[in-house]
């Protein structure tokens, strides 16, 4: 059985939101890996997507494999023998940080849709009070990943100075309306499931509960595929059927591969996040806009964050987070005086090549970072 690595720190109380309303007794889950120098400049933090703990590599206090367990740890990509490694988990997920699901310590009953309106900003500021914690006033790299790269370009722009490098993956400056009305689908489908309750579902409920299973399953789906590019589902499925044994028998069941893959991803999914955090967070995600910071203008919101050396990395076959925004990404940090390295790769995986090519990413990012100099 698996040990618990989890830390956990409590946020100032109150601890204000961006768009108003607070939250008391709030705390982050984090996890660590490697040592602190006596200067504390070799941290590197990383911040997740919408649904992954701050478990991102197994440890010795909890062996389980992580998230991105192939890209950090000694030896890799991320090398922990090398730097102090952070993983922070976002507030408002249910894996360890409060959330809709929390007790809100008013009511002595759990936050459910009374949770304050969450921005990726609050995501960032909550991060940043871990980082601060740990007697850390700048860190070495921020990384951010899909939603967490949204999140890390607002930690570099509300807290200026605390960052040298920065890695940004698969992400964007703000949300464009192709991955607005995805998400706006998947909270839908949750929001539409008679078991939704207008978020009264049974939190804990054993299966059969009362809980939104199918407007989850949906929502989840719909992710998956998302996450993926045509030319990953063409080249691994095709028209491939079921065998006559594992096809359902009711009308309009499922018949094909790809449909079974999408059931069993929901599946596995369901029951291990949150319907309410899942809510929040998708809507923290299609908020957040840098053009804020500018004006209006995504570019002059980027001029405003002020570090040494990025690399953007992006995928030409991601629908989500198109390669254009990457693109933007990298000429507004470079329009800022930083050196930048942009890197377009072909995965056929899309936008969750990150997860899947690890050879890729591990070859620009380890790269990057072994070209990183600490003080």
């Amino acid at each position: 059985m698996s040990r618990d690595a989890r830390h956990y720190l409590s946020l100032p109380s109150p601890f204000a939101m961006k768009r108003g309303g607070e939250l008391r007794g709030a705390h982050v889950a984090y996890e660590t890996w490697g040592r602190l120098n006596a200067a504390r400049d070799n941290a590197v933090l990383v911040l997740t997507g919408l649904s992954p703990s701050a478990h991102m590599t197994s440890c010795d206090e909890d062996p389980t494999p992580g998230w991105w367990e192939d890209m950090a740890g000694a030896g890799k990509a991320i090398d922990s023998s090398r730097w102090f490694v952070i993983c922070v988990n976002s507030l408002g997920s249910d894996k360890g940080s409060t959330c809709p699901a929390s007790t809100d310590p008013a009511t002595g009953q759990a936050y459910r849709l009374s949770f304050p309106e969450l921005a990726l900003e609050d995501v960032a500021n909550a991060a940043h009070a871990v980082v601060s914690s740990l007697g850390i006033t700048r860190l070495a790299c921020l990384i951010g990943c899909s939603m967490g790269g949204m999140s890390a370009l607002a930690y570099m722009l509300l807290h200026p100075g605390s960052v040298r490098a920065h890695i940004s993956v698969d992400t964007a400056p703000q949300a464009q309306p192709f991955a607005i009305a995805i998400r706006s689908l998947q909270r839908e489908a949750i929001r539409l499931d008679p078991q939704f309750n207008d978020g009264h579902y049974d939190i804990h409920a054993a299966e059969g509960g009362s809980y939104p299973d199918m407007g989850m399953s949906i929502a989840r789906k719909l992710g998956v595929i998302t996450y993926r590019s045509a030319m990953e589902w063409n080249g691994r499925f095709a028209r491939i059927r079921l065998d006559p044994e594992q096809r359902e028998d009711e009308p309009f069941g499922r018949e094909f591969q790809v449909e079974s893959y999408l059931e069993g991803h929901a599946q596995r999914f369901v029951r291990n996040f949150d319907p309410n955090s899942y809510l929040y967070l998708s809507r923290a995600s299609d908020w957040f806009d840098i053009a804020e910071y500018g004006h209006g203008s995504v570019l002059e919101g980027l001029k405003r964050i002020h570090i040494e050396r990025a690399m953007v990395i992006g995928v030409s076959t991601d629908i989500l987070f198109p390669l254009q925004q990457q693109e933007q990404i990298a000429e507004g940090l470079q329009a800022a005086g930083a050196t930048v390295e942009f890197v377009a790769l072909d995965s056929p995986q899309g936008h969750d090549a990150f997860l899947v090519d690890i050879d890729s990413y591990s070859r620009a990012i380890g790269g990057f970072l072994k070209r990183l100099s600490i003080p």
